[in-house]
């Protein structure tokens, strides 16, 4: 098992490669989750903006 771990020598530069990695990928999926609350927080208040300044809705039997 000790070995596998040593990778032959190369230890450093292939457990550093995957420690990176997977850095990496975890700030990728935090930052991602982040922008996600951001853009929904956004969404609703144009979503709310929008509802005060549209007309109110004509009633089904109206003609215009």
């Amino acid at each position: 098992m000790a070995e596998f771990f040593a990778m032959g020598g190369y230890a450093g530069y292939v457990w550093s490669a995957y420690g990176v990695t997977a850095i990496v990928i975890i700030a990728l999926v935090l930052v991602t989750g982040l922008d996600l609350i951001a853009q929904r927080k956004q969404l609703d208040v144009l979503e709310s903006d929008g509802a005060r300044k549209r007309a109110p809705a004509r009633p089904s039997g109206s003609k215009l």
